[in-house]
């Protein structure tokens, strides 16, 4: 960490509640900004490379709203220690992405210059945000915010070097990049026009979809147009983004309004509330679960009307029902194939795929450097078992097709071995099975679920047959479906 940094936040605390970042976390400004920067951050070509390549956000965008919110929570918290572990996983996260574009032109998510203009984005979009719903910020509440992310950036690259000392320097900066180095990329395309069309229901309205669709038929296309109105216009322009008529007008209601929750009493408006419930399944055990279900039951009524009222298409009705009393139903192999396998949602089974689950299940499970490398060296071999039984083409990818023709087992060694490094990371006493207490901590901190081993132990053999049969067997699964196929 630099001098300047290290100095200022001794002068003032920088993290925290009393920090100028944690005020954003429960302002509905916030959401529209975030939408903003994200958009910033997928312009700039080696960002947008590398998330088309490795993340998630198209297939299940609300599991990575929810990892996004809590280690932004973890970062800017009090804990020092729990600040410099999610530091470091950050990190090794980031470490394990590099590649090129579809130009030949290589990225790497551990580039410094490239770290430091998504940082760049948050702070610029969190100024735009105010400034835009009329309550700019004054000089000496700017310097503040700006030293907050600089220092955030220092967490987790070792200095802010990256990023201009002075406020006015910033700014000289951030015009440079957006008028010379952003570009229309495909990632950007991907966030404005298909991932607002095609937003998946989160958990609550999953069982909804007429209801899902009216509402994202209406508001998809105003997310759009708002946040292309919002963008600086030297980018809009060298883009070619087009704006719809009287997209300026409804950007500003749509932040000024925004902006009025100012007026209601703290506490109110909790975003962790909001992105958990939004969240629950319908087999969670959280208390909330019963209103949940409750406003489920009446969402459906309203979905049944509507379905009745218009003539909505396009979307795909629920699921197959749950076999009764097992709380589990057959799945077809493109369902298995979309929901799980795809984690990237670009219609086919790659690395970046199997990454995505090792990284999710090292995130929930909040593992050590060790167990981490241990976990992804089993998905990587898994990787490299199912590449040479499925990938009949040589393209070095499993499309839908050739994994619907193959159908294949896909229990082989390579996976049991997965299953394994699971049941060691939950064994922590090393006794061979998994007891009560530790059956439970796994499926409440990975799966929000609370279930219990009928005899008070888990054995190694059940538990991997357990995790063979929802990743192979095409069941729907009540404990591991909230992880790997919940949007």
């Amino acid at each position: 960490m630099t001098t300047e940094t290290t100095d200022t936040a001794v002068e003032a605390p920088l993290f925290g509640p009393e920090s100028e970042f944690s005020a954003l976390f429960d302002d509905p400004r916030w959401a529209l900004a975030m939408i903003r920067a994200t958009v910033l951050e997928a312009a700039h070509p080696k960002i947008g490379a590398a998330l088309v390549d490795n993340s998630t956000f198209v297939a299940h965008p609300w599991r990575r709203l929810r990892n996004t919110f809590l280690s932004m929570r973890r970062m800017f918290g009090t804990d020092v220690a729990e600040r410099e572990r999610e530091a470091a996983r950050l990190n090794r996260l980031h470490a394990r992405m590099s590649g090129s574009d579809s130009r030949g032109r290589a990225y790497d998510a551990m580039d410094r210059a490239t770290r430091a203009w998504v940082v760049a984005t948050l702070f610029e979009s969190a100024v735009t945000m105010c400034r835009l719903s009329g309550q700019p910020l004054d000089q000496d509440t700017m310097e503040r915010m700006y030293a907050e992310y600089r220092t955030f950036l220092a967490a987790l690259d070792g200095d802010a070097a990256e990023l201009p000392e002075d406020l006015n320097d910033f700014w000289r900066y951030f015009d440079r990049v957006v008028e010379n180095e952003l570009e229309n990329t495909e990632a950007a395309r991907v966030i404005l026009y298909r991932l607002f069309d095609h937003l998946p229901a989160p958990a609550l309205l999953a069982g909804a979809p007429t209801l899902w669709a009216a509402g994202r038929a209406v508001a998809g296309p105003l997310l759009g147009a708002i946040t292309v109105a919002s963008l600086p216009e030297p980018y809009r322009r060298r883009a070619g983004l087009p704006e719809m008529p009287g997209a300026q007008t409804l950007m500003q209601g749509a932040y000024l309004t925004a902006g009025l929750a100012r007026f209601l009493p703290d506490g109110w408006i909790s975003a962790e509330s909001i992105i958990e419930v939004l969240s629950l399944s319908p087999g969670s055990d959280d208390p909330r679960a019963r209103t949940v279900t409750a406003l489920r039951a009446r969402m459906k009524r309203a979905s049944a009307l509507i379905r009745l009222l218009t003539p909505l298409g396009g979307d795909a009705g629920p699921g197959p029902a749950p076999s009764a009393g097992t709380g589990e139903g057959r799945r077809s192999a493109g369902e298995f194939f979309r929901q799980v396998l795809d984690q990237t949602g670009d219609g086919y089974l790659d690395w970046p795929d199997l990454a995505a689950m090792a990284r999710e299940l090292s995130t929930r499970l909040d593992l050590d450097e060790p167990e981490e490398t241990r976990l992804y060296d089993a998905f990587a071999a898994w990787w490299r078992e199912l590449q040479a039984a499925l990938d009949t083409d040589g393209d070095g990818r499993v499309s839908a097709d050739e994994y619907a023709a193959a159908i294949p087992s896909l229990a082989g060694p390579a996976l049991i071995r997965v299953a394994e490094v699971l049941f060691d990371v939950t064994d922590k006493d090393g006794s061979g099975s998994i007891d009560a207490d530790e059956h439970r901590t796994l499926f409440r901190t990975a799966f929000h679920r609370d279930l219990n081993p009928t005899d008070g132990a888990y054995g190694r053999s059940t538990f991997v047959g357990d995790f063979l049969s929802f990743m192979s067997g095409r069941r729907t699964s009540t404990p591991y479906d909230p992880l790997l196929a919940d949007a």
